[in-house]
């Protein structure tokens, strides 16, 4: 029985079909570098879109503030105004009451942050750090925390609250110092959930070093290992902020017996107070101006911390 030899070198065996030639190396590389220069195509184009969708929105409150309020109605979807009226911040900031509510959200914003990032971090390296009995159990109450909808923990929340004014005079007339311990609680189960993977990529060698040495349990931890986190520190920190300033539903559930006083509202609250309580004055060029004076805080933090924040990020996966 005489066999076929193909160009290829490789025998056709009777009862099978021969095999096919492999397609040249040219066609493939050709084919591959099609698909990715669609797929960089699609992705540049759908960035351009998504960068449109989100810069357009912050241009057009921004351009508006600076518009009166016939021009705000007359033109509502126009960039470019005929006049800057830079009287709207004034008349935002001063009849409006932005002062007192930027003056609060403040107040409100450096004590809890403060005291979330120094409980948060505190608690994170001791489950992440040091072995005992109920280091997993204590971790995953912390995650619990991530899992419950602030929405439904609203009337124990809001009894808890008047409960511990009862027992503490002391929180019942102060709404912020109160505002500054829910805002804690509600923020320490993210931070200890990222900080927790952040102290494990720590190197052991350099804790190890500070105890020969003397080092206590504390020194090392403010000393040595805290500093040694400052990437996670700062990420986890900007979205304590971005999180806190923007915060809307907990000041009101908390704060309803003084609603209507500037004094005691945060910066949400009195936006929310120029855009409904109007009556029958519109003054929707301040209220653009009000709503551009307090998206600036927010974007200038993120600029200037960017670099930190996506170092922060990729630390734990780069380690």
């Amino acid at each position: 029985m005489s066999t076929v030899t193909h160009p290829s070198g490789e025998r056709a065996r009777p009862g099978r079909p021969a095999p096919r030639p492999a397609p040249s190396r040219g066609l493939v590389s050709r084919g591959r570098e099609l698909g990715g220069r669609f797929f960089n195509g699609f992705s540049h184009l759908f960035l351009v879109v998504w960068a449109v969708m989100v810069i357009y929105p912050l241009l057009w409150v921004v351009m508006s503030a600076f518009k009166d309020d016939s021009e705000v109605i007359r033109e509502p979807l126009s960039l470019i105004p005929d006049e800057l009226h830079w009287d709207n911040f004034t008349r935002a900031w001063g009849e409006g009451h932005l002062g007192a509510f930027f003056l609060n959200t403040l107040l409100v914003l450096v004590g809890s942050v403060f005291l979330t990032m120094l409980l948060g971090s505190m608690a994170a390296y001791v489950l992440a750090r040091y072995e005992f009995p109920g280091n997993r159990l204590i971790y995953y109450m912390f995650l619990s925390g991530l899992t419950l909808p602030i929405y439904l923990a609203a009337v124990p929340l809001f009894k808890g609250v008047y409960n511990m004014g009862i027992v503490l005079p002391l929180l019942g007339p102060n709404r912020h110092l109160m505002l500054i311990l829910v805002y804690v609680a509600w923020s320490l189960s993210f931070t200890v959930f990222f900080m927790h993977s952040f102290f494990r990529t720590l190197p052991d060698s350099i804790a190890e070093a500070a105890m020969v040495d003397g080092a206590s349990h504390s020194r090392l931890f403010f000393s040595i290992m805290l500093p040694m986190a400052k990437p996670g520190l700062i990420s986890i920190g900007i979205f304590n902020v971005l999180g806190q300033w923007n915060q809307w539903y907990l000041p009101t559930l908390l704060m309803q017996s003084v609603a209507g006083e500037p004094k005691n509202q945060v910066i949400a609250q009195g936006l929310i107070e120029l855009s409904v309580n109007q009556g029958y004055k519109s003054d929707w060029s301040g209220l653009f101006a009000g709503v551009t004076m307090a998206m600036l805080p927010v974007l200038i933090v993120y600029i200037v911390f960017q670099r930190q924040v996506q170092s922060g990020l990729t630390a734990g996966v780069s380690k």
